[in-house]
C-alpha cells in the first residue's frame, strides 16, 4: 500500500473538516477535477473551493471521515461517513459515500463521488 497516498488524502479530509483551504490543495495538480454526481465535474481548486464553500455554507456544522481507506495502484478509495447539521435546525444529516482519489506523479489529478461505497470500490477494481 503507497501509504503516502492513502496519507495525503487522509489529510484532505482533515484539512477540509477545519476548512484549511490551503491544506486541501497542496497536494493536488493544478488542474485536480472532482466527479460530482449531478452537479459536473469541477476543476482547478477556484472551481471546486467555490462548490465546497457554497455547499457547507448551508451547515453550522459538517464533518466528513472516512471510515475506510482502500489503495489500488494510483488510486485510493475511501468509504466517509459525513455528518452535517442544516443551519437553523436541530437535524442531524449522516450520509455515506464512497470517494475514489486518482494520483499522478505524486499528486492528487481526481476525486469522484460516489453515492453508494461499492461503487467507488468496483470502480478501482475492489470489492468490499
Amino acid at each position: 500500500m503507497s501509504t503516502e497516498n492513502v496519507e495525503i488524502v487522509r489529510s484532505i479530509y482533515e484539512a477540509t473538516n477545519r476548512r484549511d483551504w490551503d491544506a486541501v490543495f497542496r497536494d493536488q495538480h493544478p488542474d485536480t477535477e472532482q466527479i460530482l454526481p449531478r452537479t459536473g465535474p469541477y476543476r482547478g481548486r477556484e472551481e471546486i473551493q467555490s462548490y465546497w464553500e457554497d455547499l457547507l455554507g448551508a451547515f453550522d456544522t459538517g464533518i466528513a471521515e472516512p471510515e475506510e481507506v482502500f489503495e489500488s495502484g494510483d488510486q485510493v478509495v475511501a468509504v466517509v461517513r459525513t455528518r452535517a447539521r442544516p443551519r437553523g435546525s436541530s437535524a442531524e444529516i449522516e450520509i455515506r459515500t464512497g470517494h475514489l482519489w486518482t494520483f499522478r506523479d505524486g499528486k492528487v489529478a481526481s476525486m469522484r463521488l460516489f453515492p453508494q461505497p461499492a461503487k467507488a470500490l468496483e470502480a478501482a477494481g475492489l470489492s468490499e
